[in-house]
């Protein structure tokens, strides 16, 4: 029998620095509530420069000197489309938060957090404006912003659980398992959760095979091999974004080993009649900033560059100066639709600095990249039941950030300068320069990961295995749906057998599965 991950304890552990809850925003008259690891507070009102001059009675909003630096945040907007940041800031800096609910004419009442030269290390944490505008991860603002487009399911209210797709997974599980439970009594029981509360809870058991078989109906991964291999993380108690943050960096950890990847999903809360589910609205749990520049370049990935700037409008600071590799912090949403940001910790981030076997300049290009694909805007959907946070990651291969990450011209774009630095021709591409720059950049990548002992397939290897995969299901009596465009290599696909045949063609109504994150056009 399958066994599922579980926590030592009913409560989440111990939070590191930068994972506090925020606190609940309270009436400006009562204030917030401080323990002892709370930064220190003070109110005070901003006076317009047309205003009387200020005495030392009337205390103005910190003015930014060299020993305090200032965040000055926009004006507070409505309760409903308030987003929170949770960031370590500098020793001695000072971050200045409108408060609501104060009249357009009146002076501005501000509550600035500053944090204690002699106090821990923990984050401030401060209620910034989250823009109208729509979120570039779903598309239609964040759960409790305005309502989604026709014909895009309401993420805040999640529909029941249909009994027919639970009762069809129960099938499934004992059709390929073994459970312990009758499976009459076992429908007869799911049944009833169904029709108390809308929503039933699967069994450890039940998590982890709708988990792996999500990973087995996958039509897009070439890694299916490994399915039975997956690792999971059962959280489904935890709600709360700082919580979801936390884990989601436990993941991370747990995952990556030192280098020895391991296939890893954690599964939080699930969506209930009433209360959704938490979100995680980065697409991945590591993913690079991209800054957009005065002159319509971007620094870092240009994939990211929306999110960037969708995540530095909610509050949270870009570094300086800016890097082609700045960790972005996660945007979690909780069931009360507030969306609240959390640095990842540089510690949980394993990465790999790239240099070639063969070619000694390539170092001085100063490239790298994360050790650990973790997905986490992908609902999970076993029997009926959605899990809308469920990170989840295998390993690399190598021409995903070869011969995609660094090479597509919506991405870093680095074949032209490979090349110079190669000394190809590239005045027409019949000089075949592309090519043999990819070539080289996915050589300095895998050459990379293996020499720090990081877990990497290669392109023709993991052909191989698919069809071993492919083979392993046919005989098993099961479809194996496969999307050719993604599971062919972006390299030398005709020197890999995944290339010459045809597959079943991928089924979207196949579950367990991973679900598309809601977007719009």
């Amino acid at each position: 029998m399958t066994t599922v991950e579980h926590a030592a304890s009913t409560q989440p552990a111990r939070r590191p620095a930068g994972f506090r809850p925020s606190p609940t925003p309270r009436d400006p008259a009562t204030g917030p509530a401080h323990g002892d690891d709370e930064p220190e507070t003070r109110a005070v009102t901003r006076v317009s420069p047309s205003e009387a001059a200020p005495t030392a009675a009337t205390p103005t909003a910190a003015t930014p000197t060299a020993a305090t630096p200032t965040a000055v945040v926009p004006a507070a907007a409505p309760a409903a489309e308030r987003t929170t940041l949770a960031v370590a800031l500098p020793e001695g800096t000072t971050v200045a938060v409108p408060r609501h609910g104060t009249p357009p004419s009146a002076p501005e009442a501000t509550t600035v957090a500053t944090r204690r030269p002699d106090g821990p290390a923990v984050a401030a944490t401060t209620v910034v404006e989250a823009r109208p505008a729509a979120c570039p991860v779903t598309g239609h603002g964040r759960s409790g912003g305005h309502p989604p487009p026709p014909g895009v399911p309401d993420e805040r209210a999640p529909e029941p659980v249909d009994p027919a797709a639970a009762e069809e997974f129960l099938r499934q599980v004992y059709a390929e398992t073994e459970p312990e439970m009758p499976f009459t009594e076992r429908l007869r029981q799911v049944r009833g959760e169904i029709d108390r509360t809308g929503l039933y809870s699967h069994t450890g058991h039940e998590l982890v095979f709708g988990a792996r078989v999500a990973w087995r109906n996958s039509a897009r991964c070439i890694g299916r091999l490994y399915w039975k291999s997956l690792q999971v993380r059962d959280l489904r108690r935890l709600h709360d974004p700082a919580d979801v943050a936390q884990e989601s960096v436990g993941h991370l950890r747990a995952a990556t080993r030192d280098g020895r990847i391991r296939p890893t999903m954690t599964v939080f809360a699930p969506d209930g009649p009433g209360r959704p589910g938490p979100r995680i609205r980065n697409d991945q749990l590591i993913r690079y900033a991209g800054h957009r520049n005065a002159d319509g370049t971007v620094t870092g990935d240009p994939a990211q560059a929306d999110f960037t700037d969708h995540v530095v409008g909610l509050g949270w600071p870009r570094p300086q100066p800016r890097g082609r590799f700045d960790v972005l912090p996660l945007l979690i949403t909780g069931a009360d639709g507030r969306s609240r940001l959390f640095d990842v910790p540089p510690d949980a981030v394993h990465e790999v600095l790239l240099r070639h076997p063969d070619l000694p300049w390539f170092a001085q290009l100063g490239l790298r990249w994360h050790s650990v694909p973790a997905i986490s805007n992908m609902p999970l959907e076993i029997g009926g039941v959605t899990y809308p946070a469920a990170p989840f990651n295998g390993w690399y291969l190598d021409t995903e950030i070869g011969a995609r990450n660094f090479a597509d011209t919506d991405r870093y774009d680095l074949l032209p300068e490979i090349a110079q630095r190669l000394g190809l021709d590239t005045r027409s591409v019949r000089t075949m320069w592309k090519d043999r720059a990819m070539v080289e950049l996915t050589r300095a990548v895998m050459f990379s990961f293996d020499a720090d002992g990081v877990t990497m397939a290669d392109h023709h290897t993991e052909a191989e295995r698919f069809l071993t995969h492919l083979a392993r299901e046919e005989s098993a009596g099961r479809s194996c749906p496969a999307d050719w465009s993604w599971i062919v290599p972006p390299m030398s696909g005709a020197q890999t057998p995944v290339f010459h045949r045809y597959y079943d063609e991928p089924d979207p109504q196949l579950r367990p599965a991973f679900l598309e994150p809601t977007r719009t056009p």
